[in-house]
């Protein structure tokens, strides 16, 4: 019986009941050591009646071995593994060890096949998950059940954390959690008066009374333990003890009773982090021990065997924690020494080489060595964190200067992979101390600029990546290192980005080298608008004469490049030579490689490139999709990078929907403390003063929208795409405010930049757009209709729409009603199909100016009204594709596509998939 928790207890009430109708929920409890967490979880398992229970347990001694949490959660599921899609079967297998990884690096496919499998379970039955003491959770298990946890949906699976306060980490942003407080006084007396007794079975006396309730604080553990622990004694120390002291005394006073053997046999179980009766014997054995001193401890209630596995469960985890904390340093190498012989004689390397390795306190080349391979191991298997530790772990063994260098260099690299960026500029700090080895070290300026730029410091970056190609090493990883230094030029200025192409330029490639085709190409695109770096490449854009990107690509790839990794860049490059149509083909390409491979990381990127194309071409829904799903994996992913530019290119969106609120949450994000904690602007923060202006220009707020973009189009992001293309935005709000100067100069780096990128039928036409707003009257008309033919085979209907728009307006400005109404109609039509609502009201504004009704609200197609996820599954539905393999490629749970397909049908006035398939086809 649980006391002073109804609150609680009906929240995980809630879960149990929501998950028999189909709905999944999660829930982290954190509190105190002692306050309930636990508690609370064996009355969920108790409250699950008809529900299938898994469990598994965080264990200190387990926090370095990749996916030890993880396994033991799920081992009821791995007959299930078959029916995942490849990608993630394979990702949980490597995990697992169940099979070769294969490089596999991918950590959000452990995710994904955790969600599989949990969808598998509560196929037939609810699903009730139990992780306790989730801040020992290894860091692989912990990050697979978190993403997992921010995608259950329509599963039926409950997933219940535990964690402490105080000690380990788990952070779970964005899931529900619920602090246990201590009990109120009430409460308290009525749960020690159930439990208090003296040794001989009466109630405790009333001064030991109030002492427990003085000393226990609410805490529902002492409340428990320490009436048992006075009944032999005093309780606890004399003087200010904390209350988790006062329980750790209060279990090794019960500790201290037991026979020695026992007392040992203990000691081993605490050591031995998964609980394997056999593993904790046969290690006893080693120490003159056995399971004839079993019972004791199961007799006084600090040890026991779970149901169904037999595993041996410590009382509490303060137990775990005060047995080794008390015992001797001897005693305790004794066990671990005795705990990895046994392990490695079961098989079980990674796990041996651990115990071994904390029983080791010198230098062990071989223990070194043994501990090198777990960790390529763990590293094949995406548990980066645990590679890290395993590899660092092995350079402190390591009996030379080489090994612990090249361990460090290891370490470091798989603490960049596991995204802990500070940790991994401290290991390549430490390694670059004992080398003067050119390559060796290239690879830790490397390393620790990556993770410079992780944190927003551009410069160091930049500095760091620059300094490691002109080290003395090869032309071919100097080009790599040089188009991730691109990277980061971009977001210094123009001047960095110049001296990137210098060298890139200057690079002397094998011919059959995969980068050869890349650069090549990044200098043809990007040149023309950097020309002083890289003369030689306007004249080649100037004739037309760059090659197709999809052409390179596929050179790239017969030359062995790694694709999708190696031809990200190149789907952004584009943009920037204005080659939109280009940038969608490969990204789209991309997309569907780095689907098929499990390449999830790099899709964010790729769909933001996507979404970008898709935007300029005026398929504004496409690319709302585009966003939508980037933006859930860079958030996923933790990549702030892109859940920045992700969220600025969404706000940019919503802005053309005239979304003010959404705008608003979305440049907070794109802005956010996080990505700019060192002093550098958000990656996405052009994107986010383009929307912002947007708005502004939407909602009639010229002289706002000037101020926002004179700045942006003249400072140091000036070349960025989203900085280059908001100048005609900024000539109109400058005409409409009155002052067409405060857009002369951008204009006129415009209309250059049209013409360095070869002047395509899109440019030209938003040059002379601008011309006709910004030049005398009498060449107006002649502007606006040259641009409006080139609009016409450009595939750009926005920008055709606000031509005809402007150009309606000049036009009834001008007495001429009849010609703009013509004109307004054309523009009208377009942005109520688009969902450009602002523009909209405004053309309907003109019209009605014109002395012309505005005519009812057109179509805007089959499938207005749905979500962008309900949108993207039915698209998928209507192609044929099925619940699971929709949910393979979106990275759900078929039960999840299944809701959303049973959400939509109505909304579309339909009933299945055959009418979906006809009514987008129709």
């Amino acid at each position: 019986m649980l006391y002073g928790r109804a609150g609680e207890q009906a929240s995980v009430d809630a879960l149990l009941a929501a998950a028999r109708q189909g709905r999944s929920g999660v829930l982290v409890l954190r509190g105190e050591p002692g306050i309930g967490k636990s508690a609370l979880l064996e009355y969920a398992a108790e409250r699950a009646e008809g529900f299938r229970v898994i469990r598994a347990t965080g264990v200190e001694y387990e926090a370095d071995l990749p996916f030890a949490g993880l396994q033991l959660l799920l081992s009821p599921a791995l007959a299930r593994l078959p029916v995942l899609p490849a990608p993630q079967r394979r990702a949980l297998e490597a995990a697992f060890g169940l099979a070769e990884g294969g490089g596999l690096t991918e950590r959000l496919l452990s995710a994904l096949g955790t969600l599989g499998l949990l969808a598998e379970l509560a196929a037939e039955t609810p699903l009730l998950c139990l992780v306790d003491d989730a801040q020992w959770l290894d860091r692989s298990s912990a990050d697979a059940l978190l993403l997992t946890a921010r995608r259950l949906d329509r599963e039926g699976v409950v997933l219940l954390f535990a964690a402490r306060d105080g000690e380990g980490e788990f952070s779970a942003p964005g899931l529900p959690e619920l602090r246990l407080e201590p009990l109120d006084p009430s409460a308290a007396a009525e749960l020690l008066a159930a439990r208090a007794q003296t040794a001989d079975g009466s109630a405790a006396d009333a001064g030991l009374r109030y002492r427990v309730l003085a000393e226990a604080r609410g805490n529902p553990l002492a409340l428990t333990e320490l009436p048992a622990a006075a009944a032999a004694g005093p309780v606890g120390s004399e003087g200010p003890v904390p209350l988790t002291g006062r329980l750790r005394e209060a279990f090794l006073g019960q500790v201290a009773r037991l026979p020695a053997p026992t007392r040992t046999l203990l000691l081993v179980a605490a050591a031995e982090e998964q609980g394997e009766l056999a593993i904790v014997l046969r290690a006893a054995e080693g120490l003159g021990v056995g399971a004839a001193d079993l019972p004791p401890a199961e007799q006084a209630g600090l040890l026991r065997r779970t149901p169904g596995d037999g595993r041996l469960a410590l009382r509490h985890p303060l137990l775990r924690a005060a047995i080794l904390e008390v015992a001797g340093l001897e005693e305790k190498l004794a066990v671990h020494r005795v705990l990895g012989a046994v392990l490695l004689a079961n098989g079980q390397e990674d796990r041996g080489s651990w115990h071994l390795a904390l029983a080791t306190t010198g230098q062990d080349a071989e223990l070194s060595a043994a501990l090198e391979r777990a960790g390529h191991r763990a590293a094949d298997r995406a548990g980066h964190s645990g590679a890290a530790a395993a590899f660092e772990r092995a350079a402190r063994l390591a009996s030379d200067r080489e090994s612990a260098t090249r361990c460090l260099t290891l370490a470091a690299e798989a603490a960049l992979d596991a995204a802990q960026a500070q940790r991994a500029r401290e290991l390549a700090e430490r390694a670059a101390k004992l080398t003067e080895e050119p390559f060796v070290l290239a690879v830790l300026e490397w390393v620790r600029g990556t993770a410079a730029f992780w944190r927003g410091d551009y410069p160091e970056a930049h500095r760091l990546l620059l300094t490691a190609v002109g080290r003395e090493i090869d032309q071919v990883i100097a080009a790599r290192g040089l188009l991730q230094a691109f990277h980061t030029a971009w977001y210094l200025g123009g001047e960095h980005v110049r001296e990137v192409l210098r060298r890139l330029a200057a690079l002397r490639l094998p011919a059959e080298d995969a980068l050869g085709p890349l650069v090549g190409q990044l200098l043809a695109m990007v040149g023309p608008a950097f020309a002083e770096a890289v003369p030689d490449a306007g004249k080649v854009s100037a004739d037309g004469g760059v090659p197709p990107l999809l052409a390179a690509a596929r050179a790239a790839r017969a030359a062995g490049a790694d694709s999708p990794r190696d031809l990200v860049q190149f789907a952004g490059a584009a943009l920037i030579a204005g080659r939109d149509a280009e940038t969608f083909l490969l990204a789209d390409e991309l997309i569907t490689e780095a689907r098929a491979a499990g390449a999830v990381g790099l899709l964010p990127t790729l769909l933001f490139f996507r979404g970008e194309a898709e935007l300029f071409h005026g398929r504004h829904r496409d690319a709302e999709l585009a966003a939508s799903e980037g933006l859930t994996l860079a958030r996923d992913l933790g990549q702030p990078q892109w859940t920045s530019q992700l969220a600025a290119l969404d706000a940019y969106l919503a802005a053309l929907r005239g979304d003010g609120e959404l705008v608003a949450t979305r440049t907070a994000e794109a802005l956010g403390e996080a990505v700019t904690a060192w002093g550098a602007p958000a990656a996405g923060t052009s994107w986010s003063q383009w929307a912002l202006a947007v708005h502004d220009l939407g909602q009639g707020r010229a002289a706002e929208a000037v101020e926002r973009l004179a700045g942006h189009t003249a400072g140091p992001y000036r070349h960025h795409v989203s900085a280059i293309r908001t100048v005609p935005d900024l000539v109109e709000a400058a005409v409409r405010l009155g002052a067409p100067e405060r857009a002369e100069a951008a204009f006129e780096e415009f209309a250059a930049w049209s013409a360095r990128i070869g002047a395509p039928a899109w440019t030209r036409a938003l040059v002379l757009r601008c011309q006709a707003l910004l030049g005398p009257a009498e060449l107006a008309e002649s502007g606006y209709l040259a641009a409006l033919e080139l609009h016409e085979g450009a595939d750009r209907p926005f920008e055709l729409a606000r031509t005809s728009l402007l150009f309606g307006e000049w036009l009834r400005r001008g007495k001429r009603k009849t010609e703009a109404r013509a004109r307004l109609r054309t523009a009208l039509e377009v942005f109520e199909r688009l969902g450009a609502t602002p523009w909209a009201e405004r053309a309907r504004t003109e019209l009605g100016a014109a002395g012309s009704a505005a005519p009812l609200t057109a179509p805007v197609g089959p499938l207005a009204g749905l979500t962008p996820q309900e949108e993207q599954i039915a698209r998928l539905a209507a192609r044929g594709l099925s619940n699971r393999e929709i949910a393979a490629q979106l990275f759900l749970s078929p039960r999840t596509v299944g809701h959303h397909l049973y959400k939509a049908y109505p909304k579309l006035g339909i009933a299945s998939r055959g009418e979906l398939a006809a009514l987008l086809s129709a």
